[in-house]
């Protein structure tokens, strides 16, 4: 009986966190399937998620993360080593698979671009309490520039919209959601506080991303073309929900000896499904969306039950 407890109680902290943001992803695409919305109207909402909301998103998560107080070197440097880890051997085996360039930016950044953003705090909470959730955030602070620098690079390399080195380095510097980490970065280092009033409107400017880019990523999904891109969808999420968490996890518990609060963070960098603005900057920098659409639907839709198998796992293991 304790045994089906656990178990239960452990299935429902992955179906709590995972069933919202399927929910409405699922919103998004009613809207749209009752006419609510069309096609232009979805890309420039887009457009706004993009260039508006998610960089004050991003910069209130980085100015709200308390640095001092949970700062833990190791899981940043084992965290950082392995997603430029991830990455670069992402960046030798996709192009060898994949020939398509509308595509190859868009698996590359679906399978190291974890929803970290999203994930790691409910993740966390639900696994280790309240108390734990400062390295969390401050781990996303950290990681999640990274995440977007690289989704930048990987975009333009091989986008339709590629103008060369010069192009590239200057949409990594002008790209709204680096300018947003590097200067919530700035500011939160530097120690400079905003005043009440512009924090509370950044606060409640950065809540209405997720549910709005959800909606959006509902809105734009189109199942008719599905079959298109199965090969890659089954490839892709294989290594996003199961051979990166089986390799890293494995290697942050046997070689590393992470546990507790530390792995339960490790858990939702490299288990969670691709992020959801993967899809949003695939659509505004001319690579194939609907691929990076799809990734981050069928991403979150199955992510509930991996997820549930490596908490499971870890649990048996006695680690949290």
């Amino acid at each position: 009986m304790i045994y089906m407890v656990i178990k239960m109680n452990d299935f429902l902290t992955s179906f709590n966190v995972v069933f919202p943001i399927f929910l409405m992803m699922a919103v998004g695409y009613f809207v749209k399937y009752i006419n609510i919305v069309d096609d232009a109207s979805v890309k420039k909402v887009n457009a706004l998620v993009f260039k508006v909301f998610l960089p004050l998103m991003l910069f209130n998560n980085v100015y709200c993360s308390d640095v001092s107080s949970v700062f833990n070197p190791s899981l940043i440097l084992f965290s950082l080593l392995s997603v430029l880890l991830i990455i670069a051997l992402l960046f030798i085996i996709v192009p060898i698979f994949e020939k398509d360039d509308k595509k190859r930016g868009v698996l590359i950044q679906g399978m190291f671009r974890s929803n970290f953003v999203i994930f790691g705090v409910p993740v966390t909470q639900a696994l280790c309490g309240d108390e734990m959730l400062g390295s969390a955030a401050v781990l996303i602070a950290i990681v999640v520039p990274v995440f977007n620098l690289f989704a930048v690079v990987a975009l333009e390399a091989f986008g339709t919209k590629n103008k060369g080195l010069v192009h590239m380095l200057k949409s990594i510097i002008t790209n709204p959601l680096i300018i947003a980490s590097a200067a919530g970065l700035l500011v939160l280092f530097s120690g400079i506080s905003l005043p009440s009033v512009v924090e509370a409107s950044v606060s409640s400017m950065a809540g209405v991303t997720t549910p709005l880019a959800l909606m959006m990523l509902g809105a734009s999904i189109n199942f008719g073309k599905v079959g298109g891109s199965l090969k890659e969808l089954v490839c892709a999420l294989s290594v996003k929900l199961i051979i990166i968490p089986a390799l890293f996890l494995g290697a942050a518990i046997f070689i590393f000896g992470f546990n507790g609060t530390d792995l339960a963070i490790l858990l939702a960098l490299f288990a969670t499904p691709p992020a959801v603005s993967s899809f949003t900057m695939a659509q505004q920098m001319g690579a194939d969306d609907e691929l990076a659409g799809f990734l981050v639907m069928f991403g979150t839709t199955f992510c509930v039950i991996t997820i549930f198998m490596w908490i499971y796992i870890i649990k048996v293991l006695g680690l949290i």
